[in-house]
């Protein structure tokens, strides 16, 4: 932590920062924290510290280029941005995209998933001072990697959506692969429950710390495992689904206590539901095309249009205004962990400076998303 010049103010508070450092950060974020003695007064979010013009850049790239950098705001969820981009490309041109497409996207998302939840297991273990899950967690999470790079090309950003459709077909073990991954992930999920969730210093680290009502979530804008936690039902795949989500069955995983510990819990479940929905495409996946009819070169009619997807953290939304040029004139992104945050210096006032650290783990921000 660093001091401010004056550190202590007018009303005898105790002003520190929290950040810009990584560490129990998960980003290059400050936080200035106002405290009485141990007790958080207030705190005051300060962001910029990773902005790179992500939408400027938009409005020089082509409706096929501007799916990539959005890999690089929330990293851990790149498969599913890419996603939403290539789905309000295909909304302006009333493009088909094959089923044989379709369930290779949801596969290589809900994988995204699993895997975007399994490091912030590994992380929060680490944020409240236990090591050894991150290496239980990394070595599911490794697994998936393996499967991403062998068929994608890449382990982290892997750039495979595109207008219509994914870029290349799957390799011929991607089936047998991905079934090792998922019995993997349940032979061993046990293991997660015994060193962390029944742990009792890890529970009381949580349980009544941090509470978010659903009134609150609503008028803060909250989505994801952050807002279903507080018993808000806001799962996109579930109230506007996109690429055969409607045809699966999976539950929308709710809580309704609000604390860090119930939006550890929606998170944990969630992991289980996306390997329902794996196992019942992994089998299923249909023959024929894997790109529908786009152009090489491709114009959006004139127009305003927006897609939304349910990303690992919550709602990403993408709205792009065209002018029937090659590139968006407008193009603007609903970043699910820039209203996650704001709800934070809400629920952390009164709680210990400790408590800051648990709020912040079970939020799960990526940094990178917020300043786009």
């Amino acid at each position: 932590m660093l001091f401010e010049p004056d550190h202590y103010n007018e009303e005898g508070e105790f002003v520190v920062n929290m950040g810009p450092q990584h560490p129990s950060t998960h980003g290059v974020l400050r936080l200035k924290v106002w405290l009485d003695g141990e007790t958080i007064k207030k705190v005051e979010p300060h962001l910029g510290y990773i902005h790179r013009s992500i939408e400027k850049m938009t409005e020089s790239l082509s409706y096929r280029q501007f799916i990539y950098v959005t890999s690089r705001m929330d990293y851990l969820s790149a498969h599913i941005n890419n996603q939403v981009c290539a789905l309000v490309v295909e909304k302006a041109l009333q493009v088909e995209v094959p089923a044989r497409a379709q369930a290779i996207r949801v596969i290589l998302a809900e994988l995204t998933r699993i895997s975007s939840h399994l490091l912030w297991f590994a992380s929060i273990g680490l944020d409240l001072g236990g090591v050894t899950p991150f290496f239980y967690a990394f070595r599911e999470r490794e697994a998936i990697n393996s499967l991403m790079d062998e068929n994608c090309g890449a382990r982290l950003t892997q750039n495979f959506m595109v207008p219509g459709g994914i870029m290349k077909d799957v390799l011929p073990n991607f089936q047998q692969r991905v079934k090792e991954v998922l019995k993997q992930f349940k032979d061993n999920y046990h293991e997660y429950d015994e060193i962390l969730t029944g742990n009792v210093i890890f529970q009381n680290r949580l349980k009544g710390v941090g509470i978010l009502t659903k009134e609150d979530a609503i008028a803060f804008g909250c989505t994801g495992p952050t807002a279903r936690a507080s018993g808000l039902n806001c799962d996109i795949r579930k109230l506007y689904p996109y690429d055969g989500y409607e045809k699966l069955q999976f539950d929308e995983i709710t809580s309704t206590g609000g604390d860090c510990w119930a939006r550890y819990e929606v998170r944990m479940a969630e992991m289980k539901q996306s390997v329902k929905i794996i196992e019942q495409l992994i089998d299923n996946i249909p023959e024929g095309e894997i790109v529908g009819n786009t152009k090489k070169v491709i114009k959006l009619p004139k127009g305003e249009f927006y897609q939304r997807v349910e990303t690992a953290r919550g709602e990403l939304g993408v709205y792009i205004v065209s002018d029937g040029g090659t590139t968006p004139y407008r193009c603007k992104y609903r970043s699910p962990n820039f209203a996650n945050l704001s709800a934070i210096p809400h629920i952390a006032r009164g709680h210990k400076i400790g408590d800051l650290i648990s709020i912040m783990a079970t939020i799960d921000l990526i940094i990178p998303d917020i300043d786009r």
